[in-house]
């Protein structure tokens, strides 16, 4: 590529899987050496849907080939960004973030100006911590870091050693017990999600939390679909009400690769917090994890939330990697 100056941008629907295909293995080899996470799964579900024709977004074209992409979808009358990336293998870094920025900015004039959208959130994993702020605050985005953090495990106990140490079920606190997650919890997680989140800066973020259809978007998005790895039901715990009727507390657990695993929610009712549930939730799934044979597990928590932070700390997370999540809301006049 001579210069960025000569780029095409064209509706992403223009384009088949074998277009993508090569960029989007690029991408999934910076998700491994970034974040240690096995993307192909993600990769595999984003090209079939370019496939199918179901994406909207850009494609960034130089002499031809695709170098640079960018998509979202639609929920009713909101936009999620679900990613953006530019190849590495052509230019510099410098250069395909500056073709990054220039999906970016494409993408929020097509959103920014559709008369009946409302909202647009984006968080953008794989990317440093204000990488592209410029884009989204052009645009009158509100920006919110975001922390990776690692748990190191050490390795399994010989012979189900660990198991035997968590049960499947025992004992909580209110009358409750500690068990694996089953199949009937995903009826039971949106009302759990939707009290949890009431208030919270991360129900700001992402709606989902705020209400009960959102809340089951979100768990059929991380239990049934690999968009956040693949769902670990042996590792992922609740404390439920002595007749499995109400969940007090949930952690989701998913596997991200062959030796990493990934909290991706964790939650308590309001009444229930203060009691050390989280912190048991998070002992019981790292335990159950390193059982499989992971040897770390992650997880993500907005940088405002001080309080979750000093607990992943205490138990030994570290930050390994900082990004941003990003808000837009239409203002009425």
């Amino acid at each position: 590529m001579t210069s960025v100056l000569q780029l095409e941008f064209l509706d992403l629907r223009h384009f088949s899987a074998q277009h993508l295909r090569p960029l989007l293995e690029e991408e999934s080899a910076l998700w491994s050496q970034r974040l240690h996470w096995d993307y192909r799964s993600s990769a595999s579900l984003v090209l079939q849907y370019i496939e199918s024709h179901l994406l909207s977004g850009y494609a960034a074209l130089d002499q031809g080939r695709v170098c640079g992409y960018i998509f979202c979808v639609y929920e009713t009358n909101k936009a999620v960004i679900g990613d953006v990336f530019a190849s590495r293998q052509a230019v510099d870094e410098a250069a395909a973030i500056k073709i990054e920025q220039q999906l970016i900015d494409r993408l929020l004039e097509t959103l920014l100006h559709s008369p009946d959208l409302t909202r647009v959130e984006a968080q953008l994993l794989l990317h440093p911590h204000d990488l592209h702020r410029g884009p989204f605050e052009r645009a009158g985005f509100q920006l919110y870091p975001r922390l990776f953090m690692e748990l190191e495990l050490d390795p399994p106990e010989p012979s189900g050693a660990a198991l035997a140490v968590h049960p499947d079920e025992f004992e909580g606190p209110g009358g409750g017990h500690y068990r694996r997650w089953k199949n009937s919890d995903f009826e039971l997680s949106p009302q759990l999600i939707t009290a949890s989140y009431a208030g919270h800066i991360d129900s700001g973020i992402n709606d989902q939390y705020v209400s009960l259809g959102g809340a089951q978007r979100f768990l059929h998005n991380v239990v049934r679909f690999p968009g956040c790895g693949i769902f670990e039901e042996q590792a992922s715990w609740v404390l439920a009400a002595p007749n499995d009727d109400r969940l007090f507390g949930l952690l989701l657990c998913s596997r991200v690769s062959a030796s990493v695993g990934h909290v991706i929610q964790v939650c308590v009712l309001p009444e229930f917090q203060r009691q050390g549930i989280g912190e048991k939730l998070l002992d019981l799934s790292a335990a159950s994890i390193r059982a499989s044979g992971c040897k770390a597990v992650t997880l993500t928590v907005t940088e405002q939330n001080q309080s979750a932070i000093s607990l992943y700390r205490r138990l030994g997370y570290r930050v390994q990697h900082r990004f941003d999540a990003m808000l837009w809301e239409k203002r009425w006049h």
